[in-house]
């Protein structure tokens, strides 16, 4: 009876663990997800690894809060919007300085990008320093002072700034403290000027649409443009007419693959003239080796256990050393 109980339990489960190792993964089943936060997320960016293009892999994060942030060498930074029409991210730095800051300025960090990527700093964002050391930094009104100096001009934080003098949103929040407009080249341009200035802010020109092109307005925040790499075999996948997939990449090999309904292809959904990937969902090459083995090996011992059972006597119900299976 005993080992007809234990052979019962056995059996309940391995169909029990059967039943879990056969359910696809959670990387099968979840489709590339089209938003985070509000925000869309559309080609060549991806929250799901294998999701469009894989010069942006793993660049934008979608947080446990259902925040947008890209990610960045110095950080991780809310995104606040994203165009692809005109295509850049709007990305805030809580770092920075802000209007509820006044003068009281706090520690801060630089913001860098991956030269690797295809991201730049925008020229329309312009960046704002405050109580810089004028033994370390040349301070001057840009004008007189690249008048005088033209070899030196682009070296000189401008203190005529129009923007030290309308700051947005808080004109005079930064009451007595200095305020000098320049455009750090690289890195560690800016780093340089952060060690002799207690602060910075950037400030980019957002279009109103009103009037072009009199309709700039400035924003706090900083404008990261981006590249949309566009291949013919992207726009085949995209096209609705052979299928309307989305385009994403092999996780393993990073080659193009063509994420549809019903499994990936390497071209089109609807070329029947190629195999498509039995994986059907986001991440192409994901393994199931563990999940067969497993289920070899659990039926295997239950093959075993099942060979003994019927080899081993019966002797009324007791077990002895001769039918004992354990």
């Amino acid at each position: 009876m005993a080992s007809s109980s234990l052979f019962i339990r056995l059996s309940f489960s391995f169909a029990y663990h059967l039943f879990f190792l056969l359910l696809p993964s959670a990387a099968q089943v979840i489709p590339c997800r089209t938003s985070c936060g509000g925000i869309p997320i559309n080609y060549p960016f991806g929250i799901d690894d294998g999701c469009g293009s894989p010069y942006y892999r793993r660049i934008l994060v979608c947080s446990d809060s259902g925040q947008l942030e890209l990610r960045t060498p110095s950080g991780r930074y809310p995104v606040r919007s994203v165009s692809y029409s005109d295509p850049h991210i709007l990305v805030s730095d809580p770092f920075m300085w802000n209007c509820q800051d006044g003068d009281a300025f706090r520690p801060t960090r630089p913001f860098s990008l991956d030269t690797s990527t295809h991201f730049s700093l925008s020229p329309q964002n312009d960046y704002l320093f405050f109580n810089c050391s004028e033994d370390d930094v040349i301070v001057e009104p840009k004008p007189i002072f690249c008048e005088r100096f033209p070899d030196r001009c682009d070296s000189s934080c401008d203190s005529a700034s129009y923007l030290c003098r309308h700051l947005p949103e808080c004109a005079s929040a930064l009451g007595g403290s200095s305020c000098c407009s320049y455009y750090p080249k690289a890195t560690e341009s800016l780093r340089m000027m952060l060690k002799y200035c207690a602060s910075y802010t950037s400030v980019y020109w957002r279009s109103s649409g009103v009037n072009p092109p009199d309709d700039q307005v400035p924003e706090y925040g900083i404008r990261v443009d981006f590249d949309i790499p566009v291949t013919t075999r992207c726009l085949q996948c995209q096209d609705t007419n052979k299928g309307g997939g989305s385009c994403g990449f092999d996780t393993q090999t990073q080659d193009f693959l063509c994420l549809c309904g019903q499994g990936n292809a390497t071209t089109y959904c609807k070329d029947l003239s190629v195999g498509h990937h039995k994986s059907i969902g986001v991440i192409a090459g994901t393994a199931t080796a563990v999940s067969v083995a497993g289920v070899v090996g659990i039926g295997a011992g239950i093959w075993y256990l099942i060979k003994l059972r019927k080899k081993a006597p019966v002797v009324c119900g007791v077990q002895s050393n001769e039918n004992r299976l354990f």
